[in-house]
């Protein structure tokens, strides 16, 4: 071992160097980190962009489901699947 200690997280950059550290910073008044410039119009054209991408998955949903309504009341309406089949096995029994 060189005798020199580990270096500190965080030691020499400004960052805290630990949690109890970062509880302090951030519960100082007036002590906030500053925000960058620019980040609010990013953040804002981010926030828009993702919810007209929602509202489209939404949208691509519905239609989705009501495609598929569709296609099955087309189905039921053809093959009737509530009526009975008519009998394969032996013909109807008539005039006795």
């Amino acid at each position: 071992m060189s005798g020199r200690a580990l270096p500190v997280p965080g030691e020499g950059r400004g960052l805290p160097a630990s949690d109890e550290d970062l509880r302090r910073l951030l519960a100082a008044p007036g002590r906030l980190p500053p925000v960058p410039d620019g980040l609010l119009p990013l953040v804002v054209r981010r926030g828009a962009r993702a919810r007209r991408r929602a509202r489209l998955l939404r949208l691509a949903g519905w239609l989705l489901l009501a495609a598929a309504l569709a296609a099955f009341a087309t189905w039921a309406a053809v093959v009737q699947p509530w009526q009975i089949p008519p009998y394969e096995t032996a013909p109807p029994l008539t005039g006795w």
